[in-house]
């Protein structure tokens, strides 16, 4: 026989475990489906590959991506509370976060996947640039944020020493290319792979390459910046009522990882599979951005201190692009990088 303050103790412990019973079950109950959403970008395959394979098929409720295009669709998505998990740039994660939203970020999965395009042969360097035009997407975001970090890194002036040509969007800066009306261009994978593929420069052509994958802007990040050669560019957050499941979030979290691995290792397959679902891109683009990106995963506590630095870099030059502040404690989740 127990003793009583052991039975007392027994008693409270099933009573929580019971509370917690009812929780989960009222939690899943009042949720019908669940919506993930990302770009058509690198960060958003292993979503797309969790509800291919089947990964979360035994949840009692069915699981959607949703695709989103443009910053301005992103932002509306979130605020207005339409989506569960969100594949995001990390400087866009933390400026909804501070301003208000109701989102942890989990990890960060894409560490960099920045490159110059050009119809020069021989470009290593940025500083190989000068006195060149060069066409950015989205001007004062992100990519424009890194490469103005870099080039002042390497003690140029971005106003002075180079000819930037803002344009609307990636694809914008690939058709400009394809039509030869620039020679140089900021690109983020998968666009670059694609404009490759277009004009048959990609590796292994046979045909003399038109444009060439020139400045690798991971490797210049870690160089000027003493660190790593990657960006800890975008990953996946929790939404609204979502961030307080805690086992949902693990289950997510865990199967991100896995099907993170897996388009590493079947890059074609995975091309395969992401062209079927995402029209604009081609399955042997994706195979082809797959395996010049960095291979790295961590969740985005493990991930907080780089995090940090390029959060401090994108603040100096525009401050907006992440809320006007570093983020606190609070927009720093997952656990131990899942296996």
């Amino acid at each position: 026989m127990l003793h009583p303050l052991a039975l007392i103790k027994y008693c409270i412990a099933m009573l929580a475990a019971l509370a917690l019973s009812i929780t989960t079950c009222v939690a899943q109950a009042a949720r019908d489906h669940l919506v993930l959403a990302g770009p058509p970008a690198s960060v958003s395959y292993p979503l797309i590959h969790m509800i291919e394979s089947g990964a979360l098929g035994d949840l009692p409720y069915p699981v959607m991506f949703v695709l989103w295009t443009n910053p301005d669709q992103l932002r509306a998505l979130v605020m207005q509370g339409e989506v569960d998990f969100v594949a995001i740039p990390t400087n866009v994660a933390a400026n909804l976060y501070n301003r208000g939203a109701l989102l942890t970020l989990l990890n960060v999965s894409t560490w960099g996947a920045l490159w110059i395009v050009s119809r020069e042969a021989g470009l290593r360097t940025l500083a190989d640039l000068k006195g060149k035009e060069v066409a950015i997407p989205f001007r004062a975001d992100m990519p424009d944020i890194v490469f103005r970090t870099l080039i002042e890194r390497q003690g140029l002036d971005p106003r002075k020493d180079f000819q930037l040509r803002y344009v609307a969007s990636p694809m914008d800066a690939v058709q400009m290319l394809v039509m030869r009306q620039i020679d140089h261009a900021l690109l983020a994978e998968p666009a670059a792979s694609m404009v490759l593929r277009k004009t048959g420069s990609f590796p292994l052509s046979l045909v003399a390459p038109e444009l060439y994958r020139s400045v690798n802007i991971q490797a210049q990040w870690g160089e000027f910046m003493g660190g790593e050669a990657r960006i800890p560019q975008a990953g996946l957050a929790a939404l609204g009522k979502t961030r307080e499941d805690t086992p949902l979030l693990a289950r997510i979290e865990r199967a991100y990882a896995q099907s993170a691995t897996w388009c590493f290792e079947q890059p074609q397959p995975c091309g395969q599979m992401v062209a079927r679902h995402v029209g604009m891109l081609s399955a042997e683009a994706v195979a082809d951005s797959l395996q010049v990106q960095p291979r790295h995963y961590a969740s985005a506590i493990q991930a907080r201190g780089e995090l940090e630095v390029f959060f401090q870099h994108l603040l100096k030059l525009q401050s907006a692009s992440v809320g006007g502040k570093l983020p606190d404690a609070g927009f720093y989740g997952g656990a131990a990088a899942p296996q």
